[in-house]
């Protein structure tokens, strides 16, 4: 099933309203729903028969200026072979969606990745704590406004560029 049919399905089920079919810059679609309403969209599309993406083969956080961060889901369906975009848009202030760990369990550390790089707060998680930095880490590094500090506990932070320039 192409991108077009999977959208037509997922609007006769859920309706149009919530939902906004999108381009990226490099004319990839992606649809764009609501943060309420990702475990439903998703448990759809994965119980959907026809659909079946029994699969969440990415989970990942962009930072997307000047106040928001993107929760991207990559789904494929190894059954139907075809796959699908959707993502979740938040503010940074209240960076919060539920978790979809009980629909796919591998969401579980990319869930923990994205809020310990981005911030994003995963609901309903059942342990939501870094994963890559340490547990006093302040900041969340992806962030186009992070700051790092000089230094971890007296280990240097930042290096000087291989290139020569500042």
């Amino acid at each position: 099933m192409n991108f077009e049919e999977i959208l037509k399905k997922l609007t006769e089920k859920l309706g149009a309203e919530d939902l906004k079919a999108v381009t990226d810059q490099a004319g990839d679609p992606y649809v764009l729903v609501p943060a309420a309403k990702i475990v439903e969209i998703l448990s759809f599309l994965k119980t959907e028969p026809s659909l079946s993406f029994e699969t969440l083969s990415n989970l990942t956080g962009v930072d997307a200026p000047p106040d928001e961060l993107d929760v991207v889901y990559h789904l494929f369906s190894y059954t139907q072979e075809h796959s699908f975009t959707l993502k979740v848009r938040v503010p940074k202030s209240a960076a919060k969606v539920s978790t979809v760990e009980g629909l796919y369990p591998g969401a579980n550390w990319l869930e923990r990745e994205a809020y310990d790089l981005l911030g994003v707060v995963f609901e309903g998680h059942s342990d939501l704590r870094r994963i890559l930095l340490p547990d006093d880490w302040e900041g969340h590094p992806l962030r186009k406004d992070y700051e790092p500090k000089e230094d971890y506990h007296g280990i240097e932070t930042t290096r000087p560029s291989l290139l020569g320039t500042p």
